[in-house]
């Protein structure tokens, strides 16, 4: 663990305990520690999502169904078994036939069940990467949701730091006052600070509450579970050229892929709607049931012999061909409405893409920006805490100046989870 502090400057011996106590709060407020164990943490509660989210449970269900199609379309259809009974027996040679069993399989034109077979198995692919969109999008949600917390979090902290500096304040204003070195405006602005904080802190304390049932809700365990963080969010690693996640987004994008996937299948479709124009092959077997024979001429071994048909075979020959000529052309415009919709979707994620590239670095420059002047309002804290001590000014801007310090802490957290948020937005669209 690193530990990172701004230096107290100097600037001679402190004289004055009450604001001794004031520096060592703003020294903690201004300490920043980063640890490795923040994405420990995260990572840890992705794993957990992604074993209790029901969302993502129901669409990985959907294909698991999904891949029980393709089985279904590929097999055979069911034989055909006939039994027919003759009222009035049949007259033959050997006898008369009382009865006949028929067995009969209907097999299409080579290659059908294989084309009915990829297009199910390639929508089944489309579903598995909407499952994996699905997953990709929950991470995301879980990360942002997790830097909202972690916002809300450290900016109770913050604020209830500058409660205690806003007392400790008072105390002096109080001191000083009953001195009769200064007015009692000094420690009325100090009790409006003061209430305008305790506001914001409960504000903040409710916001805290449901953000954790949110979070704790996309987890699927218990709605007040504590939800753990380290004392800093690690800062994102260097990100890639526009270019370098663009073409990630092309390639593994899981929304993009899903529609090639269903492009294939309706080729395939497409294949298959040519087949069904193609003759069905019917091979079967009859099984006749056969009498004895009445004539006296026929020798003993032929009367009452039964009769076998094998092979039978029949043609079914698809004349009225406008229903496959339509389902051709179905599976055609098909291929070309996924081919506009894939154009499109690449249009909103580099629209998307254009938008958390600016935000991210908007919240890099305001990390950096807030670094500065959370220094620069430290500095300024302690020269007029100076000034005060020694001629009893200035303590409006010693206000004004720990208000300050109040707003670069907070836009300084806010930048912080701005721009984790917007890494963990760019690997969504990346399909990580």
């Amino acid at each position: 663990m690193k530990q990172i502090s701004y230096p107290v400057l100097q600037g001679g011996d402190l004289k004055n305990k009450p604001m001794k106590k004031i520096l060592i709060i703003i020294i903690t407020l201004l300490t920043f520690t980063v640890t490795v164990k923040s994405q420990d943490l995260l990572n840890q509660y992705l794993v957990i999502a992604a074993k209790n989210n029901p969302g993502l449970k129901a669409k990985f269900n959907e294909y698991l169904a999904a891949m029980e199609i393709g089985p279904q379309v590929s097999s055979l259809q069911d034989m055909q078994f006939a039994f027919g009974y003759f009222i009035r027996p049949v007259e033959t040679r050997v006898g008369p036939q009382k009865a006949k069993l028929s067995l009969s399989q209907m097999f299409p034109w080579f290659g059908q069940l294989k084309a009915n077979r990829s297009v199910a198995d390639e929508m089944a692919n489309a579903k598995y990467e909407a499952f994996e969109d699905a997953k990709s999008k929950l991470f995301y949600d879980v990360k942002s949701a997790y830097y909202d917390l972690y916002f809300t979090q450290k900016a109770i902290k913050i604020t209830d730091e500058n409660l205690s500096i806003l007392n400790i304040l008072n105390e002096i204003a109080l001191i000083k006052m009953e001195g009769g070195l200064v007015s009692a405006v000094d420690q009325l602005r100090v009790e409006m600070e003061m209430a305008d904080l305790d506001n914001q802190l409960s504000l903040l304390k409710d916001r805290v509450i449901a953000q954790t049932v949110a979070f704790n809700k996309l987890l699927n365990v218990e709605s007040n579970r504590e939800v753990l963080f380290a004392d800093t969010l690690s800062v994102p690693g260097q990100m890639l050229t526009r270019e370098a996640i663009l073409d990630t987004i092309r390639i593994k994008n899981h929304q993009l892929t899903a529609l090639d996937h269903e492009y294939t299948s309706y080729l395939n479709k497409e294949k298959a709607s040519r087949k069904l124009g193609a003759p069905s092959i019917n091979i079967g077997i009859d099984y006749i049931f056969t009498g004895k024979s009445d004539n006296p001429n026929l020798e003993a071994s032929l009367s009452g012999k039964d009769a076998i048909v094998f092979p039978k075979i029949g043609l079914t020959v698809p004349l009225y061909r406008k229903k496959y000529k339509a389902m051709v052309n179905e599976a055609i415009y098909q291929q070309e409405a996924v081919q506009d919709r894939k154009a499109d979707k690449f249009n909103v994620l580099e629209t998307l893409l254009e938008k958390v590239i600016t935000d991210y670095k908007d919240a890099g420059r305001r990390l950096v920006l807030y670094r500065e002047q959370t220094r620069f309002a430290f500095q300024a804290m302690q020269i007029l805490r100076a000034q005060y001590e020694s001629e009893n000014t200035n303590f409006e801007e010693i206000l004004r100046m720990e208000n300050r310090l109040l707003k670069y802490a907070l836009e300084l957290e806010k930048a912080r989870a701005d721009q984790n948020a917007a890494d963990a937005f760019i690997y969504y669209l990346m399909g990580r």
